[in-house]
């Protein structure tokens, strides 16, 4: 029996236009490079309003003469970055343009909302994920062990300097600073205690981090009270040291308003001298908006000379 062929086949599914599914895959590939753009573009609004809000005015009123206090206060800021780049090098061997990223990581953890940077450096690293492969989890235990060493630090500062110092602190902001100390403390138990859960790296990856942001925190108190000392060497170093261990103390409490203000207050209470001491920390926070605003705008620079040569080649 002879079987005749179809004279006809039937007609295969409609495809869907290639067209229609671009951009959507393309949204999916470069959202972490608009993320990084619009953070950029609020990184540069933020410093430009602290900066000529209030910040010129603490340059106007003071400028120390000595290259010393210069020298340390580049040291004390660019301690953060240095540090953070030690970690992500061990990592994720990353190469050297990570460096600007995780300085605009810090700018943003300073100027934005908190974690913002964080944030910012996560889509920096999910843009190069020839190079990474997993970021979120190395970005986000990173953070959370800075925050137990911040927080482990607070406490061990606070049991030296409060002691020491409570006697020019108001009852009220005393009580403050106890609860806030063990609320830090027991924050950083708990997340310890439940490590298995929230932890991704490894357990010596994580003592790393730990150890290099120690040094990050000491090497940054240090080099600030060395910076201050070159400023007003009217002052002891080892007053000023107690007075960088109360900053410290001060920045890494969650309860307490006003925290700049307060610091300030117990400082002039310590050693006197009101007016310079007041512009000496004027100027320290006007300086930090101008090393921001000159890390973007350099940084900025050279990504668009790096993309001009791109299209001419």
């Amino acid at each position: 029996m002879r079987v005749e062929p179809p004279t006809s086949f039937p007609a295969p599914a409609e495809a869907a236009p290639l067209g229609a599914l671009k951009p959507v895959q393309t949204l999916r590939r470069r959202w972490p490079a608009l993320l990084a753009m619009l953070l950029t573009i609020a990184m540069l609004i933020g410093v430009g309003h602290e900066l000529f809000d209030h910040g010129l005015a603490g340059l106007r009123r003071a400028v120390p003469a000595s290259p010393g206090f210069y020298l340390f206060f580049l040291a004390s800021y660019f301690a953060l970055p240095l540090c953070d780049f030690l970690i992500f090098r061990r990592l994720w061997d990353v190469p050297a343009a990570a460096f600007p990223a995780l300085n605009r990581k810090r700018i943003a953890n300073d100027i934005l909302i908190g974690y913002s940077g964080d944030a910012y450096f996560y889509a920096w690293a999910r843009a190069r994920l020839a190079m990474v492969a997993a970021p979120f989890g190395a970005v986000k235990d990173v953070s959370i062990v800075s925050g137990i060493t911040g927080n482990l630090t607070a406490f061990l500062l606070g049991a030296v300097a409060l002691p020491l110092g409570y006697q020019l602190i108001a009852p009220e902001v005393m009580q403050a600073m106890i609860w806030s100390l063990v609320f830090a403390l027991a924050l950083s138990l708990a997340v310890l205690l439940f490590s298995r859960r929230v932890f991704s790296l490894r357990r010596r990856d994580l003592w790393f981090i730990f150890w290099v942001d120690l040094l990050r925190i000491g090497a940054a108190c240090v080099t600030i009270a060395l910076a201050w000392a070159w400023a007003m060497p009217a002052v002891s170093l080892g007053m000023w040291m107690f007075l960088v261990a109360g900053r410290q103390l001060v920045s890494r409490l969650p309860f307490l308003p006003n925290k700049d203000l307060l610091f300030a207050n117990f400082a002039i209470l310590v050693i006197g001298h009101d007016r310079s001491l007041s512009d000496l920390m004027a100027f320290t926070a006007a300086s930090t908006l101008l090393m921001h605003g000159l890390l973007l705008l350099l940084f900025g620079a050279v990504y668009v000379m790096e993309r001009m040569r791109e299209w001419r080649g």
